[in-house]
């Protein structure tokens, strides 16, 4: 597999969004550009396409399928 090429840049941004970044990087074990990479992917993917992220689908599935019938009868 081809290596990723990346590019310096520069950027300022809210001290509370950097520490917030900063945790998840440090309680996830990644590096901080690769949660930095991965903001920026799925901000551009959502403002690109108009969906949302593929996490939510995927939790808003597994609700379906675990609280179905709750839902159900919720609806009534």
């Amino acid at each position: 597999m081809a290596a990723a090429v990346s590019e310096k840049f520069s950027f300022q941004a809210s001290p509370e969004v950097l520490a917030a970044l900063r945790r998840i990087a440090e309680v996830e074990g990644r590096e901080f550009q690769a949660v930095l990479d991965e903001a920026l992917r799925e901000y551009i993917e959502r403002k690109e396409n108009g969906r949302p992220r593929r996490q939510v689908v995927d939790a808003f599935a597994q609700s379906l399928e675990e609280f179905d019938s709750l839902y159900r009868e919720l609806a009534k």
